[in-house]
């Protein structure tokens, strides 16, 4: 006897559960779920080199940038090295 009432339930709910969800949110959903200006303008990105001499260019920029951050580790670890020779003195 369960068994024809279930399979009624069942297919009551594959109908009208998707028939309620979009009743309660609405057809809409672009509009209402999405952020503008979520993601970036072109102008925004990186721009990949495919150009050997636009992949030389990039490279050197890389390479004076690791260049640059080396040189500025190293002097905050020549400052540091020499506060802590202050402080044991």
């Amino acid at each position: 006897m369960a068994g024809p009432n279930l399979e009624v339930f069942k297919f009551g709910m594959y109908i009208l559960f998707p028939i309620g969800i979009m009743y309660y949110f609405g057809t809409n959903l672009d509009n209402r779920f999405s952020v503008p200006d979520f993601w970036p303008k072109e102008g925004q990105t990186h721009k990949i080199p495919f150009d050997r001499d636009e992949i030389k260019i990039e490279l050197e920029r890389l390479k004076a940038k690791a260049a640059e951050a080396k040189r500025a580790r190293a002097e905050e670890d020549r400052r540091m090295r020499e506060m802590v020779a202050r402080r044991e003195e």
